[in-house]
């Protein structure tokens, strides 16, 4: 199995960076891409490098239109964009293609694989829920990141483990990163 994370410069580092942790844990081929702001959101916020993420996935650099990723005869279960800034929202809505991370988005959305968006903004505009309906209305989930409280979370690690848990049970990956309703 292969997944795709796309990581952008939106605060939240924190979930592409936990949830490709997890995913190579389940023995998940990971590929990764992150735009310029991803990578220096991942240092401010986590204090790791992409260097570091790249014991876990395949990192590749975001202007890298070669890569396997930009291409649809690249075979993956899907692609998550976490979290994802409303600038590569809009893109990713307009198909423009302009750099790795929105090229691989607009192939998994041509070939009719499992793209989720993460959008980590608050408030927003009609332009940013106009771009999520349009990619909604091309066969992207959005999922924002908005963790639940009804498990009663301790930690800051109960909040990202929620929402990973989220992005796991979309791509239909078992996990136990948090106590469901009703258990």
């Amino acid at each position: 199995m292969r997944i795709i994370v796309g990581v952008t410069g939106a605060s939240g580092a924190i979930y592409g960076y936990t949830l490709i942790q997890l995913l190579a844990q389940m023995g998940i081929e990971v590929h990764a891409v992150y735009t310029e702001m991803g990578e220096k959101v991942l240092e401010h916020e986590c204090g790791v490098t992409v260097k570091e993420v790249s014991r876990y996935a395949r990192v590749y650099q975001n202007n890298d239109l070669f890569a396997p990723i930009a291409s649809g005869s690249f075979k993956t279960q899907g692609m998550v964009v976490v979290p994802c800034s409303m600038h590569t929202l809009g893109a990713m809505a307009n198909g423009t293609g302009e750099d790795l991370l929105t090229r691989a988005a607009d192939v998994t959305l041509k070939e009719g694989r499992k793209l989720i968006v993460v959008p980590r903004e608050a408030p927003v505009t009609v332009i940013h829920l106009e771009n999520m309906l349009r990619l909604a209305r091309a066969g992207a989930l959005i999922l924002p990141a908005s963790p639940a409280f009804y498990y009663r979370p301790q930690t800051l690690s109960d909040l990202v483990s929620f929402m990973v848990g989220k992005i796991l049970d979309v791509l239909g990956l078992e996990h136990d990163l948090f106590k469901r309703w009703g258990e």
